[in-house]
């Protein structure tokens, strides 16, 4: 949200300088005189960020994973891209919807600002929609009422916090029509608990279950923190192999 502010800032500046130049200091000038260094940096620059602007305004926006509280999907330190106009073409900085073309849907790996402080991203999956019935015990998910099919896939160690070697379980879940894995912890605590999720918000957790704060902490994701639906690995300099990786 700051870096659009700050995009939003110079965008306005360079332009505006272009403008005033081409109004009334170009008149002032000499016949064949060069642009001051001011203008010439002005008018190179304003259509670049112009560009970018409305590309990671309305297009595609990348993002750098900070943690593995969507692991095994995403790892720390992948960059990945986010479609911006899956959930509707949003005002930036404000972002209200102008332009409705989707709503999140069960699965979706998505992109918010973070509830109780809007100025940082998260990024969760989709688990419930709105009316939806939300249940999580001992380590298992229901939704409606009705518990989603899980199935082991083997045991999974990684690195955690403090590079304390963490043993999980990996399982396939299936969330509807979509399957995707997920990571449980036999040892850890449950964050047991059942809720509806009101209109105009959604249920998000992390795929690493036991190492995820989401919905099961601080609550649900209004729809006008929305921010797009994550779709594409294009880096990670620690595993080249995650390069090119779509998301599911």
């Amino acid at each position: 949200m700051m870096f659009a502010l700050f995009m939003i800032v110079i965008l306005v500046l360079t332009g505006l300088i272009w403008l005033l130049d081409s109004l009334f200091w170009k008149r002032k000038r000499a016949a064949g005189s060069a642009d001051p260094v001011v203008v010439e940096y002005a008018k190179s620059f304003f259509p670049v960020i112009l560009v970018v602007f409305l590309i990671r305004s309305f297009i595609v926006e990348p993002f750098k994973i900070p943690s593995g509280s969507m692991m095994p999907t995403l790892l720390a330190g992948d960059f990945i891209l986010v479609n911006k106009f899956s959930y509707g073409l949003r005002v930036p900085i404000l972002n209200h919807t102008f332009i409705e073309t989707g709503k999140p849907q069960r699965g979706d790996v998505f992109v918010f600002h973070y509830p109780p402080d809007p100025s940082i991203d998260y990024i969760k999956r989709v688990v419930g929609l709105p009316g939806d019935r939300i249940a999580y015990q001992n380590k298992q998910l229901f939704i409606n009422g009705e518990p989603l099919e899980m199935g082991l896939v083997g045991n999974y160690e990684y690195i955690g916090s403090g590079l304390n070697m963490v043993s999980a379980k990996q399982y396939k879940e299936q969330l509807g029509d979509r399957q995707h894995d997920i990571l449980i912890e036999d040892s850890a605590i449950s964050f047991d608990g059942e809720v509806e999720v009101p209109a105009g918000h959604y249920f998000a957790m992390g795929d690493n279950r036991d190492n995820s704060k989401d919905s099961r902490v601080w609550g649900f994701v209004p729809e006008e923190n929305l921010v797009g639906k994550a779709f594409f690995i294009w880096w990670n300099f620690d595993n080249f192999s995650r390069i090119g990786n779509a998301i599911e």
